[in-house]
């Protein structure tokens, strides 16, 4: 006859959260949105890293794929390959990056996704407060996003206050996604358009893989 229940632990069938790892350019302000957001997101794991070299689209990506591929071996990776790995780019304008092309097709050749946004990251943050179709210069949105003040972004020191953007709930968030995906629709040259971003598909992707 059996006597209670067996003291044998089930086996767990707690799926493994996706890994993400997330280049951004050498500047602070895209490091300080998403490390915001991972921060929202709570247990994700999400590794954030900062290029080298600022505004080389070529260098970034590259870096991004060295990493990728010593992920597996290094102990600061927990010897774990990365589920998804994005690099998080700027056009520029009124100029805009000459490597540009060829950084995106290593970037395809090789699985890593890019976050662009023409002309500059700024605008996908302008995009939480307003609305805006009509061209963008870099210097251009980055003065617009200073004088929303919102967020209390400064252009001469790269700050950005994520919970003064992201404000008491997802409603602007959700506003810029919207925003941002009619810029898209509106496009008929992709990136070359200008204003165009598809940062909003990385954000979905980690608030997809954390359930928000």
């Amino acid at each position: 006859m059996r006597r209670g229940k067996s003291l044998q632990r089930g086996k767990s069938t707690r799926a493994e959260q996706r890994r993400f790892l997330i280049y951004c350019e050498g500047e602070c302000t895209e490091s300080m949105y998403f490390k915001g957001l991972r921060n929202d997101l709570k247990s994700l794991p999400v590794t954030i890293c900062l290029g080298a070299d600022h505004g080389e689209p070529k260098s970034l990506i590259r870096a991004a794929i060295s990493h990728k591929e010593r992920a597996p071996f290094t102990a600061a990776d927990r010897h774990t390959a990365y589920d998804e790995v994005w690099c998080v780019v700027d056009v520029e304008a009124p100029k805009a990056h000459p490597s540009l092309d060829e950084a995106l097709v290593l970037a395809r050749r090789a699985g890593v996704k890019v976050a662009l946004t023409n002309p500059c990251f700024e605008l996908w943050l302008l995009l939480h407060l307003c609305n805006l179709t009509s061209y963008q210069t870099t210097a251009a949105a980055q003065a617009a996003l200073e004088k929303a003040g919102t967020c209390g972004y400064s252009a001469q020191r790269k700050h950005l206050d994520y919970v003064g953007l992201r404000g008491p709930d997802d409603e602007r968030y959700l506003k810029a996604r919207e925003r941002a995906g009619l810029l898209r629709a509106r496009s008929e040259d992709a990136h070359r358009t200008n204003p165009w971003t598809n940062v909003d598909e990385l954000v979905e992707r980690l608030r997809d893989a954390r359930g928000v």
